[in-house]
């Protein structure tokens, strides 16, 4: 019985070091806005993959993040047809600025990405940069960092 408590605390901490991460390469100090900036992104990100790679990156998200991740999804509209780089950035703008006004969509998408980057395999992110057409692609980061 005393697992069940342990896993959770684990699920909590593990979240807690991805916002923390993301708030650190942000320079933000509210965990809140970060999580609002989080949530945008991975939402964007979901509804742009097709459902066997939105679930694929899901797989390796941290438990708490993957329920922010999944959270109002509706896979019978996905992907979405944002092709170029002012549409997806469209994606994470609309709800990031309803959280954080002064938040600018691509620095975040950036940071975002460069998290999931350095915590996602290597193989995963290739195969999403490889979806994206080129100006969706060079958001993120030259190489993963697993």
């Amino acid at each position: 019985m005393t697992q069940q408590p342990q896993i959770w605390d684990k699920a909590v901490q593990r979240s807690s070091q991805w916002l923390q991460e993301l708030a650190n390469e942000l320079s933000w100090t509210d965990l809140g806005d970060t999580l609002v900036a989080l949530r945008s992104v991975l939402h964007a990100l979901r509804d742009r993959l097709p459902i066997n790679e939105a679930a694929q990156l899901a797989a390796h998200l941290p438990l708490l993040i993957k329920g922010i991740y999944y959270d109002g999804w509706h896979p019978s509209k996905t992907p979405v047809k944002a092709r170029t780089k002012e549409d997806f950035l469209a994606l994470v703008k609309t709800p990031l600025e309803r959280g954080v006004a002064q938040a600018d969509a691509e620095q975040v998408t950036r940071a975002v990405f460069r998290l999931l980057a350095g915590h996602v395999s290597a193989g995963e992110i290739s195969d999403i940069r490889g979806i994206f057409p080129r100006e969706l692609a060079d958001l993120w980061p030259a190489r993963a960092t697993v």
